[in-house]
This record gives structure tokens, sequence and C-alpha cells, in this order.
């Protein structure tokens, strides 16, 4: 009975131990891989089974990601987007944020759960707010990854759960985590961030450790199934030099940022002190594909003024003015010369009142043209000679005088032309100043033109050739920096986004 017993007991902890290994030995057995470049450059200082199809894990979030920040870029949705979650969004499998099918959530919240958290329920959230369902979403994934060079890379979901044909390589996630440095600069503080609010939780980084533990670590992002094992792409930078290694198929969390601490020590090793920055292009994408039409500036030009219009003048309907006979424009010529012309001496002291002096004019000799429609009027009332040999000569005035043509364009122009008003603008965006800043949209055109004078004033050396642009749009008034070079437009963007302001970049 007792020897029945202890092989009944002995047959059960059998059973359970193969199933422990069973569980535990695909991980462990899971295949290797490593790449280390010099990120500067691109230059490649090592590898090991580079182009190996392997599982990436969550390693595919960085996918993701960049088509969210790239779908920011191009207008398609906003960091401040309601998504609303969809039932299958809600049933995946931790790790999760803990979304419910149905709820609503800002877009920026789901990018921080899936950098920071490696949330699977934000991931698909993301996809399908972008491109309206998972599997068109994967299917962009492999539109951006043949644009991106990642050639031996398939995607199938947006949070890479092991799935079949779901694979990439060392080689293309180091790729990967490249081009969401360059590309991206704005957002990739995210990666670094030990905790994060998303909205309805805060979030711890899963990257933690390694971040605490190695020097000048600053991203990007880890990565684990039974099927890839312990995988991770990380990023280091000391001094002027920055190194970029993966690993793909690590036995354990520990063993992994062991490794990867070993490749980042060799890289930094072996790249020089000094290296040119070959900055990668942004990926192109054929006419065929979805993005081409959702640049906010499909040319840069600017075609109007960014500033104010002025103010409309009223519209008034012109005076009508009679015709005047031309015997009374000549009796007015004729008379106007009489009193240009040398008055006669004269005894003072018949003088009866000494003459009231003369008022001041201005430059439009407004005094002599009403002594000229005085005597216009005078000659109207009576018969042109004897009118005209009773009026006495008019002492000459301290004015310049005008000639009878300047008299005839002031009685007969009934439709004089309004001012010119002329508008400036502040800078020209032609060339290669194509890109611009957005700070985000806000409820009304004031608070959008107080941020940006607020961001210009506290960045006098980095918005001073750039325009403050202020566009409506159905979610508000987005507040833009408009008219700057790529460089410049990234540059600024992350000098906001190292003071904690919201920032993205946009281009042709």
């Amino acid at each position: 009975m007792i020897r029945r017993t202890l092989l009944s007991t002995l047959t059960g902890l059998i059973v359970l131990l193969s199933t422990i290994l069973a569980v535990v030995s695909p991980a462990q057995a899971a295949p290797y891989a490593a790449m280390v470049i010099d990120a500067r450059t691109g230059e490649v200082l090592h590898s090991r089974n580079a182009d190996t199809r392997l599982h990436p894990a969550s390693l595919t979030k960085m996918m993701t990601l960049y088509i969210a920040f790239e779908a920011i870029r191009l207008g398609e949705i906003t960091l401040d987007t309601q998504v609303r979650i969809s039932r299958n969004a809600a049933a995946e499998p931790p790790s999760r944020l803990g979304l419910q099918a149905g709820s609503t959530i800002r877009l920026r919240y789901l990018i921080r759960a899936a950098a920071v958290r490696s949330a699977n329920d934000a991931a698909t959230a993301i996809g399908e707010a972008i491109s309206g369902s998972e599997a068109a979403f994967a299917r962009r994934m492999n539109r951006t990854a043949e644009a991106l060079g990642m050639t031996r890379t398939t995607f199938r979901n947006a949070h890479g759960l092991t799935e079949d044909s779901h694979l990439s390589t060392a080689r293309d996630m180091t790729t990967m985590g490249r081009r969401l440095f360059f590309d991206y600069p704005q957002y990739y503080n995210l990666f670094s961030r030990r905790t994060a609010d998303a909205g309805i939780a805060t979030v711890r980084n899963t990257n933690r450790r390694f971040l605490d533990a190695y020097r000048g670590a600053d991203g990007i992002k880890t990565g684990y199934t039974r099927a890839a094992g312990y995988n991770l792409v990380a990023s280091a930078e000391r001094g002027n030099v920055r190194i970029i290694a993966t690993v793909f198929g690590g036995r354990s969390t520990a063993s992994r940022n062991e490794r990867i601490m070993e490749l980042l020590d060799m890289g930094f090793a072996r790249a020089p002190a000094n290296a040119t920055i070959r900055r990668p292009e942004l990926p192109s994408y054929g006419p065929g594909d979805g993005r081409a039409g959702h640049t906010l500036r499909p040319n840069g030009l600017v075609t109007s003024s960014l500033r104010p219009l002025p103010r409309p003048l009223p519209v008034t309907e012109p005076e009508e003015i009679p015709e005047v006979s031309p015997d009374l424009i000549a009796a007015v010529e004729e008379a106007v010369e009489d009193a240009l012309a040398d008055p006669p001496q004269q005894d003072l002291s018949e003088a009866i009142a000494p003459e009231p002096p003369l008022e001041e004019t201005d430059d439009n000799g407004t005094e002599a043209l009403a002594e000229a429609e005085a005597v216009e009027t005078e000659i109207e009332e009576g018969s042109d000679d004897s009118l005209l040999a009773s009026v006495a000569p008019v002492p000459r005035p301290d004015i310049v005088a005008y000639d009878s043509t300047e008299i005839e364009l002031a009685v007969i122009d009934p439709d004089p032309e309004p001012p010119v008003q002329e508008i400036v603008t502040r800078a020209s965006s032609t060339g290669s100043r194509l890109y611009g800043v957005s700070l985000g949209r806000y409820p009304s055109r004031f608070a959008a033109e107080q941020l940006l004078l607020r961001t210009a004033l506290a960045e006098l050396g980095t918005f001073d050739e750039a325009l403050r642009n202020v566009v409506q749009r159905s979610g508000g008034f987005e507040a833009q920096f408009a008219g700057m070079g790529q460089e410049q437009a990234e540059r600024a963007c992350a000098r906001l986004m190292s003071r904690n302001i919201t920032c993205t970049t946009y281009g042709p």
C-alpha cells in the first residue's frame, strides 16, 4: 500500500517536472543572434546569425510605434485623438494595459503603454486606430519595412505575439532601432522613461534593469515569448559615440542583459571617437500607398500671408459731380492767372482795415483751392464779362502755386483710387524650407497664438527664421512653426521635448 502511494506520488512529480521543462525549454532552446553597429554611420561592428529569420516578439512594437509617429507627422492622426477600443484589442493577452472594449483613450497614452510597458492591447489599438483593422495595419508594417530596407522581415500583427510567418532578423531590428532614433528623435525619450502616465494607469518600463545598470543607456525595446526567448535592442551613448546592439534568443532577463552589455562594450571599444553622422533619409512610398495624400504641406509654399488680414475699409458710394462747362473752366483759369499775377501798387493809408493773417495750409494747398472755388461761385452768379472785370486781385499766398491741369483734375476726378495696402511676410519657406514643428491643437485660435508667442520668446535662437502659423482643423486650432529646414525642425522639436513640451515635426 505504501509502495503504491510512493509510486503514484513519484509519477505525479515526474509529470509535473516534464510539464515545467516543456514550458521552459523552448525559451532556452531559442536560436541566438546578435548585431552591433555604430549608430552614427550604420557601420557593422559585430554580427552573428544576423540574417537568420527568428521570432522578434515585442521588438515588433518598434515598428508599430514608428508608424504611429509617421501617421502623426503626416497628419493622419494626432496625439490627442480619442481611440475607441475594440473587442479584439481588449482581448489581447498579457502584457496588457487593461483596456476595456468600448472605452476611449487618447493616442498618446496608448503610445506610452506600448513603448514603456510593452502592452499588447495598446499596440493593437494603435494599429486599428491608424489603419482600421489589425490586418490592414500589418500590411502597412510590411510596406514600411520594405521602404526601410528590412528585407527579411514580415509582420502579421502589431504586438509581436508568436504567429506563423511573423519573423525578423537581428540586422533588421537593429536597423529599426536606428531609424527610430534618427527619424523621430522627438519621441525617442519615451524608451528611457522608467515610468509613464498611460491614462488609466502608471506603467513601469520593462527595460528598467538594463537602463539602471549600464552607463549611457537610453533605450530601446525588450521582447519575450517562449518561441523567441529573451530579445533586446539596446542603445547607449558615451561622449560622441552611440552604439546600438541587438540580442535574440537570450535564456533569461539577466543573461540577456549581461550579453547586451558585453556587446555594447565591444562596440565602444571598436568605434572611432569621432565620425561623420550619416543621417538616413525618411522612407519614400509609391503612389499607391495610402500615405501619399496626408502631408500637411504638399508643396511647402506660403500662398497667403500668415499674419492677420487688415480690416477692410468701409465701402461708400462716390458722390456724383456735375459736369463743368468748358467756358466756366476757362473763366476760372483766367481768374486764377490774374490772382497769381503781381498786384498793383496801392496806398496803404487807403486801406479800411488790416488784412487778417493767412491761416496755415496743408501740403495740398487747401486755402488756395477754396479761393478758386469762391471765384467759381461768383462767375456762376453773374455774366462772364462784367463779373470777371469786378474781381479784385488777390494777394499772392505763401504756398506754392499749381497750374490749371491740377485744378482740372481736382474738379473732374469722381473716383479717386484708394491707397494700396501692402502685406509683408516675415520669411520665405521656398526651396528646402518645407518642414515645420507642430505644438498640437488647442480649443481657440487665441490659445494657439499665445503658445506660439511664448515658445518663440523662450527659444529665441531656435525659431528666429520660422513663421508662426495657426491652422484650423476638425479637432481645434493647430499651432505651428513653419518654413524650416528638416534638420532645423528636428533639432527644434528635440529641444522642446527636452523641456517636456510636446511637439511633432512635419514636412513634404
